[in-house]
């Protein structure tokens, strides 16, 4: 059959069209994925193709109020392992085993691994020589990757406040894990691509995701502080042999801590070398105990405030003990005081006296006033492994209770609320919430990210009570139990402390914890200071013997520290048959070598220079000297 002419041209256009038709699908489908899934697609691929080597960032450095590292990093590079493009595991697996001193069974099981890149266990965070060696053995498969570890450039030095970090750089103990998230960053990496076969794709360029660095953490902590109890610490260590040391150093009039130390303590980088209950309790924050004489402070301020006593007017004799309840308490002082003004009452530590005073407030009364200077809660410091304390529940107090309470036995406390608590009764009456942390602050930018401030929680007492507490305690250093934490030329108020410890329901013999908490200038508080020794060997175990002159050595010296000046205007110290007297030192210069011989009979000379006539002398005039000191005086010729 004949087909005509216009039926093949009907069929040529019907196949053209219908090419034309599927042309364009086919070039709208291509178009669809060049364009539109193109870069998904290859984004596939790439990741099907790539390879990641960590960088890890820097974790954030943290440091003290001025600037000083305490806790920075070094580069510690670390091995990785892409096992497919491992061209002889058994050569590789030798070389690498003599330069990281590890066996070549474990290196090789490590290099024939199934995954795609494994990091080698022996090769974490090594020297830089190690890694130098393993570059120079050019072993295809095997990558240096850019790692850190944490460094404590003072070794054991404020070990519990700060914490430390693992392996992986993740905080886990201290300041490291309760800022961890701030300090960690976020991790970067080095990006090649290989074959299905692993092989390295020469072809295609490495992408490189720069890590972001940690936040930097400044602390409140003032090293020059911190290093002047790290000091005494040591002294009491190797003086009592204790079982335990706790030292706390803060600024009364924001909270801020200065410095925290305790004992026994350990090395951040090697705390797997001590027991875990070490590093695990940061005594400051963690112990609670019965704080003996160092709470008669809060019954004071509760007896001033409602004015139920007048220190200069009102008297108590003591007989040497007191019956409540049936209960027969003691004075420290056998035989007791006798009649006493209530200032000698402070000044003396007299459990009567208190006992007196915690009576006439009432246990309601009394116990609100406790609770308001924040005992039996947390304090809020940002420290992990805060105590409580623990109170009597106010439906089992009776008289019994409550003269016990007054006097600072039978309640349970924890260092850092009586540093608290003592700091408001002395600043005017504010307490505010004790914090360590004072910024964060970006490496790079150096701009501060986070600020912490003040935190006033509320006011307990009045400025006028606290005038007559700080005058108080500024005539228990003068005059009373606290006298060996008196220092000439600065006001220094304070109170001891001595603890029965208890164990199995049952005080322990000859076994307490002695205390001292101080403050300076009595007028205007700079500084509070508390130090407390665990059953410290070889000594009278007493608050004002063994803690009292620890804590004026760190006052001292701290003050001088602060810049605070010296004064004068002090209570005059009552000398006892241990105190050497204290001489005003005179202006010597000017005076010849024999005028100096009629005046001298009570200073030491250490004479420096030629020539007969004082040019210049250490100390400076008006400078308070013990009698009997060596004074350096410069010598030269006269005018």
């Amino acid at each position: 059959m004949r087909v005509s002419n216009v039926t093949v041209r009907k069929r040529l256009m019907a196949a053209l069209f219908t090419g034309i038709l599927i042309f364009f699908i086919i070039d709208v489908r291509l178009g669809y994925v060049q364009f539109y899934l193109g870069d998904m697609l290859t984004g596939k691929a790439k990741d099907s193709w790539s390879r990641n080597i960590p960088f890890a960032p820097e974790r954030g450095e943290i440091i003290d109020r001025n600037g000083v590292p305490l806790a920075t990093n070094i580069s510690s590079p670390t091995v990785w392992i892409v096992p497919r493009q491992i061209v002889d595991p058994e050569v590789a697996a030798e070389k690498l085993a003599a330069v990281l001193n590890t066996s070549k069974e474990k290196t090789l099981k490590s290099l024939t691994e199934t995954e795609s890149i494994i990091r080698l266990p022996s090769g974490r965070k090594i020297s830089h020589e190690k890694a130098k060696e393993i570059r120079s053995l050019g072993l295809k498969g095997i990558y240096i990757g850019d790692d850190s570890k944490r460094h404590y450039p003072f070794g054991s030095y404020l070990s519990h406040v700060l914490g430390f970090a693992g392996i992986d750089n993740q905080g886990l103990m201290g300041l490291e894990l309760f800022y961890d998230k701030e300090l960690s960053g976020q991790k970067g990496s080095v990006q090649f691509y290989a074959d299905a076969k692993g092989r390295r794709m020469d072809d295609m360029a490495d992408d490189y995701q720069a890590p972001v660095d940690g936040l930097d953490l400044k602390l409140t902590i003032d090293t020059k502080i911190q290093t002047i109890v790290e000091r005494e610490m040591e002294i009491a260590q190797k003086t009592y042999n204790p079982d335990g040391l706790i030292a706390i150093a803060m600024n009364p009039n924001n909270g801020e801590i200065l410095a925290m130390s305790s004992r026994p303590n350990f090395d951040p980088a090697n705390f797997r070398k001590v027991p875990q209950e070490v590093y695990n309790r940061n005594l400051p924050v963690w112990s609670t105990y019965e704080p003996g004489s160092t709470f008669k402070i809060i019954t004071l301020a509760a007896a001033l405030e409602e004015g139920k006593v007048n220190l200069e007017k009102d008297h108590f004799h003591d007989s040497g003990s007191v019956q409540v309840a049936g209960a027969r308490l003691k004075c420290w002082k056998r035989g007791g005081h006798g009649s006493q003004s209530f200032l000698e009452v402070v000044q003396n530590s007299c459990n009567p006296g208190f006992v007196e005073l915690g009576e006439r407030l009432g246990k309601e009364k009394l116990f609100s006033y406790v609770k308001g200077f924040g005992f039996g809660q947390k304090t809020g410091i940002d420290l992990q492994g805060e105590g409580t304390g623990i109170l009597f529940n106010m439906n089992r107090v009776g008289p019994v209770e409550l003269a016990t309470t007054a006097f600072g036995q039978g309640v349970s406390v924890t260092p850092i609320q009586q540093v608290t608590a003592v700091a408001a009764a002395v600043n005017g009456g504010y307490l505010y919430t004790p914090y360590i942390a004072k910024e964060l602050i970006d490496p790079a930018t150096k701009q501060v990210v986070m600020k912490n401030s003040p935190k006033l929680k509320r006011r307990v007492i009045s400025e006028e009570t606290s005038k007559q507490i700080r005058h108080a305690l500024e005539s228990v250093v003068a005059q009373g139990t606290g006298g060996k934490a008196f220092i000439d030329s600065y006001r220094v108020g304070g109170k001891t402390g001595t603890a029965q410890k208890a164990q199995g329901g049952r005080y322990l013999e000859n076994n307490h914890i002695v205390s001292f908490i101080g403050f300076a200038p009595a007028d205007d508080p700079q500084l509070v200071v508390y130090v407390a020794v665990d059953n410290p060997k070889g000594t009278v175990q007493f608050g004002g013997v063994v803690s009292a002159p620890i804590v004026g050595n760190i006052m001292k010296d701290s003050l001088l520290a602060l810049g605070v000046e010296p004064r004068k205007d002090q209570i005059e110290k009552k000398m006892t048959w241990q105190d050497v007297p204290m001489i005003s030192m005179p202006n010597l210069e000017g005076l010849t070598k024999k005028e100096l011989a009629e005046q001298m009979e009570n200073l030491k000379i250490e004479a420096k220079g030629e020539g007969d006539t004082v040019v210049k002398q250490l100390p400076q005039p008006g400078t308070r000297v013990k009698e009997g000191s060596s004074i350096i005086l410069y010598f030269g010729k006269g005018k």
